[in-house]
């Protein structure tokens, strides 16, 4: 008989989704965690259907977009009264949208190994730390096309599981001499339409699937602790952000990657 499909445990559910939150917010990518966590805890989490475990990180996203569009409403409300910023979000969107629809699958697919995104986060973490050093010189305000290239392509690049959306555009914004906070600001802002957008598609690819038995409850319980967490953490990260180093976030992510290169070298026959 054909082995019985492993089944989403509530608790583990809710943990991810708790967990979700503050890793989308802070630049340590939520992809990395979301995989890593429970390989590093042996929890039976990997073992789940590919298609479940995706399913359930798309409403883990859309509980955190759902937080996002209420904590950064006014920043919203800027946006919109800023005809040149408008046009940095939207030329920002294109690579991500591009890259993602044509290699968004072959890139989970070959690089979404605990060994793949260890190396992921190393790597950007040098990056993170080496674009932090650049002067702090200019305001989003000041934000050209060519700034919304150099962080849209950025955004792309985050699609690498361990790289973070967060932590490679507040590079690349570092790198164009924006200043921390300024950076942060942007990073944020163009964000926000790229984790909505995905998560609003792919959760309209869910719907017409549909969800297996057992599996509302759930993934409900994963959203709704997605959402809180991110509402409840949203503060604390901008208390972080007053000044706005890189350094600390790199530091914590070779850390998590040295974890995961010591668990796979205790594997080796």
């Amino acid at each position: 008989m054909p082995a019985q499909p492993v089944p989403l445990s509530t608790a583990q559910a809710i943990a991810l989704g708790a967990l979700h939150g503050p890793a989308e917010l802070l630049p340590i990518s939520s992809s990395a965690h979301l995989a890593l966590i429970p390989w590093l805890l042996g929890w039976d989490y990997g073992e789940l259907d590919p298609e479940l475990r995706k399913a359930f990180e798309v409403v883990l996203h859309a509980g955190t977009a759902a937080a996002l569009l209420i904590t950064l409403r006014e920043e919203a409300t800027g946006t919109r009264k800023s005809s040149r910023l408008r046009a940095v979000i939207a030329v920002s969107t294109i690579p991500v949208a591009l890259v993602g629809y044509a290699l968004e699958r072959p890139i989970e697919r070959r690089l979404g190994t605990p060994l793949t995104i260890a190396a992921a986060l190393a790597t950007a973490s040098v990056a993170m730390a080496w674009a932090d050093r650049m002067p702090e010189e200019r305001m989003g305000s000041d934000a050209r096309p060519d700034d919304a290239l150099y962080l849209g392509l950025a955004q792309a690049l985050a699609l690498i599981p361990g790289v973070s959306r967060g932590g490679a555009t507040r590079a690349a914004a570092r790198r164009r001499r924006f200043t921390r906070p300024e950076s942060s600001r942007l990073s944020r802002q163009i964000a926000l339409p790229v984790i909505a957008g995905a998560a609003l598609l792919k959760g309209i690819r869910l719907a017409r699937r549909g969800l297996p038995s057992g599996a509302r409850v759930p993934f409900a319980l994963g959203a709704a602790a997605s959402f809180v967490s991110t509402l409840g953490s949203e503060r604390l990260v901008r208390r972080l952000e007053q000044d706005g180093s890189l350094a600390p976030y790199a530091l914590y992510r070779i850390g998590l990657a040295a974890m995961v290169l010591k668990r796979l070298s205790g594997q080796r026959p």
